[in-house]
């Protein structure tokens, strides 16, 4: 076997390569018993994105317009603020986030159920860190989701 296999390239990663030579991932969620697609799936990687630019920039508008007045040098640090409120009080309550909701996603417990108030309040502590929320396992959750528990789902 050629080494380059075994590593595989840099534009398709190492999993690629793993499955090209017989191994078996599975699709994203399988582990947790979710379904493979449609609601109750895993959430995409981009619409997760896009709901949380949508979140930031409802949260930058409520700072900016509210918080600072009209002050956007400030406005940023008010946002987070912000930002961490919404998420433990939309997502502890009603599993969602305004941009969530607007794309079709839910944060749920991974045993299924809402996500209850303690778990989101680590969760958003985390993502407000922003680090763990880059650190991505095989299901796609980020390290906030593993450590509160939670998944985000479609809707």
């Amino acid at each position: 076997m050629d080494n380059r296999q075994a590593i595989g390239s840099w534009l398709s990663g190492p999993r690629a390569a793993a499955e090209q030579m017989g191994a078996d991932f599975g699709y994203r969620g399988e582990r947790l018993g979710l379904p493979q697609d449609g609601p109750g799936s895993i959430a995409p990687l981009g619409r997760r994105f896009g709901a949380i630019f949508v979140d930031w920039g409802l949260c930058m508008l409520i700072a900016y317009g509210l918080l600072t007045g009209g002050d956007l040098g400030s406005a940023g640090n008010w946002a987070l603020l912000v930002f961490a409120v919404l998420g433990v009080l939309t997502v502890g309550t009603v599993g969602s986030t305004p941009g969530k909701r607007l794309l079709g996603l839910r944060v749920v417990s991974v045993g299924g159920g809402r996500l209850t108030l303690p778990r989101a309040v680590v969760r958003t502590a985390l993502l407000a860190l922003a680090v763990p929320a880059l650190v991505w396992d095989r299901d796609s959750r980020g390290l906030h989701d593993r450590l509160s528990g939670a998944v985000q789902v479609r809707i």
